[in-house]
């Protein structure tokens, strides 16, 4: 069988329907053999052609709101990291309203033993949290001073997406984590900064907020990871690199 995007675009789009009308099918027959089968898909946008349509029906089909959750947690415990990679994405679509109904899978999926669940995790955080920080970041906040680093590292790269336009969102969560022993946790904490401090009226938030941060140490990394920043991403930064050392120099002094 051709991959998604071998296909035509009038082909993508009539299996696009297919997979919809297929799940919206099981459903209401309690039956989830080609769920599963999308779900366990090889094709990474077949998958997401899946996940995508059981947000939708989640949301359009309102008596069937109770099925689909419990079809996602049966669904949780296969041992296909597949299946569960795409619930856990299910789950995302359906949190940027409804958080509360999915909040299990994220907190099961934290731990998961195999890595893309997780990372669909981190993914989920920041497509939710974009949305419905309310919900989602008062979730994630229980989580950075997890025992496990990896956690902590997780949560951390999963609210970045919400504080690229709305940094004062995710700042004091950022600052929870500023003495973090960890090195994987530290470098990410350190880019997520950068990455939540180059578009229009940003750094001016990120750096009056680092003003309050302890460990200069670490602001100073982080400092130096949004000057970088301004470079990598020069053509997409509300300022060019020579202005954001200019303005940084002119309202961060660092203490001794």
């Amino acid at each position: 069988m051709a991959s998604f995007y071998e296909l035509s675009k009038t082909d993508r789009a009539n299996l696009v329907s297919k997979i919809h009308r297929d799940i919206l099918s099981d459903l209401r027959s309690d039956d989830y053999k080609k769920t599963v089968t999308y779900f366990s898909d090889n094709d990474t946008y077949i998958r997401k052609s899946a996940y995508l349509s059981v947000g939708k029906i989640y949301f359009e089909y309102q008596k069937l709101q109770l099925e689909i959750i419990n079809t996602l947690k049966n669904l949780f415990k296969h041992e296909d990291f597949k299946i569960r990679q795409t619930v856990i994405n299910a789950a995302g679509e359906i949190g940027k309203i409804d958080f509360t109904m999915v909040q299990y899978f994220f907190d099961t999926g934290l731990s998961d033993k195999h890595h893309s669940p997780r990372n669909a995790v981190i993914g989920s955080i920041k497509k939710m949290s974009e949305v419905n920080p309310g919900p989602v970041l008062k979730w994630a906040r229980k989580y950075l001073h997890h025992d496990d680093k990896e956690i902590r590292r997780e949560i951390c790269h999963g609210i970045e997406l919400r504080g690229r336009k709305f940094p004062q969102d995710i700042l004091p969560l950022l600052q929870e984590l500023q003495f973090d022993k960890t090195a994987r946790v530290r470098n990410t904490l350190v880019h997520v900064i950068g990455q939540i401090a180059y578009k229009k009226g940003c750094l001016e938030i990120v750096i009056e907020h680092l003003k309050t941060w302890k460990n200069k140490e670490l602001v100073a990394a982080a400092i130096e990871e949004i000057i970088d920043v301004h470079n990598r991403y020069k053509n997409f930064s509300a300022m060019t690199q020579s202005q954001a050392k200019i303005y940084i120099a002119a309202n961060y002094k660092q203490s001794s």
